[in-house]
């Protein structure tokens, strides 16, 4: 079966920034990361390796949508490994 990689971009409410970061390395992601977006401002970006058959990219998204201190979700890139 096919696996997939997909990096998410994950905005974190104001002051929740390590609690995001603590949760989404929680979900099993390969790698996570803030980085500076501008003026102050971080975002998350989370590397996610996953067997086609058994989930899905959407899936995934929903649970980091779930957490606590996200307020925003997206996928930056996606493709097949």
């Amino acid at each position: 079966m096919p696996r997939v990689a997909v990096v998410f971009k994950i905005y974190a409410k104001e002051g929740e920034l390590e609690k995001v970061l603590d949760s989404v390395k929680g979900l099993g992601a390969a790698g996570v990361q803030a980085q500076d977006v501008a003026f102050g401002i971080k975002v998350i970006k989370a590397l996610f390796k996953f067997d086609d058959s058994q989930t899905s990219s959407s899936k995934i998204e929903e649970s980091i949508k779930a957490l606590d201190g996200v307020s925003e979700v997206e996928v930056d890139e996606e493709s097949l490994i």
